[in-house]
């Protein structure tokens, strides 16, 4: 599959190192520093350029800035129309204290109103960079990390859990773009869990159901 990872932060950068460790073709984008790109896509064997490129060469999109990069990156993205992208983005200030949007609106429901022919799945975002790597080390055992996973296009979802599988993670299901409004906060309490609480960044979860 041809993944364009548009951000080459924390989550960028390690998600597309181990999407290509699974053998897919990534494209890196959108950094302050070409350098940078340059030296993801040597160390991946992928390719990097422009975020215009990168959408129009791949199959699935990684979004993964700081909501205060979202209308310039979705600038040199353009129209995005019928592409499947994966946010992975909280919509914090400039501090990365609190929300900017939320409770009657979300991040993902934003981004739908601004690209809304783009078929939006929000994941990642609820999980710290720091667990990815010790996850795919264990890929195969049981029970995997759960990822919670939302958006309105099911096929899309389909191909989302393909790439969060292919990472060592599962797919929890948490329905549309509309509970963004909800998972978004939670997001903020994993920050709490994994940075603040002892024990270590490398958060995961796993929920489930007594019967």
């Amino acid at each position: 599959m041809k993944i364009g990872i548009l951000g080459s932060g924390l989550m960028g950068s390690k998600l597309g190192r181990l999407w290509a460790a699974c053998g897919h073709e990534v494209t890196f984008a959108y950094s302050r520093s070409a350098s940078k790109l340059e030296r993801l896509a040597n160390e991946t064997g992928g390719s990097s350029g422009t975020v215009a490129k990168a959408v129009e060469d791949a199959d699935v999109l990684l979004l993964a800035v700081h909501w205060s990069r979202i209308n310039d990156v979705l600038d040199q993205a353009g129209s995005l129309n019928g592409k499947v992208v994966l946010n992975c983005c909280v919509p914090l200030d400039e501090a990365n204290r609190d929300l900017v949007v939320g409770m009657t609106t979300s991040g993902a429901e934003e981004l739908a109103e601004l690209r809304p022919d783009a078929r939006w799945v929000s994941c990642f975002n609820t999980i710290p960079s720091e667990s990815f790597a010790p996850v795919y080390a264990r890929k195969g055992q049981d029970p995997a990390p759960q990822v919670l996973t939302y958006g309105n296009d099911v096929e899309a979802k389909e191909l989302a859990a393909k790439l969060i599988r292919d990472i060592g993670f599962e797919p929890l299901e948490a329905g549309g773009l509309r509970n963004g409004r909800f998972i978004e906060p939670f997001a903020m309490a994993t920050v709490e869990l994994a940075y603040i609480q002892p024990g270590g960044p490398a958060l995961i979860y796993n929920f489930d159901k007594l019967r």
